[in-house]
């Protein structure tokens, strides 16, 4: 029979496994007009992570998954390309 310290361990590991990375990139060329999320922050699929402007137009970025932040790429008044890395979800 393991002892509660094996069994522990043993969750803990496939805990670790089953975490998964979102990499959420910039769909067009435009400005960062506002960035809603920090490092650490907890996001549900749908929140908006930030608004670009293009064209004159504002786009809503949204998470695709629920998870938490582990990384923003961009800040407030930047100028992105279509493909580079607004954040990272993990999840």
């Amino acid at each position: 029979m393991e002892s509660l310290e094996e069994v522990f361990q043993y969750q803990l590991v496939i805990r670790r496994q089953t975490v998964a990375q979102e990499t959420i990139e910039v769909p067009l060329v435009g400005k960062v007009l506002k960035v809603n999320v920090n490092p650490g922050d907890r996001v549900k699929e749908g929140d908006e992570i930030c608004i670009i402007e293009s064209m004159k137009m504002e786009n809503s970025i949204l998470t695709p998954v629920s998870g938490a932040v582990k990384e923003v790429k961009v800040t407030s008044g930047q100028v992105v390309k279509a493909g580079e890395t607004i954040a990272v979800i993990e999840y």
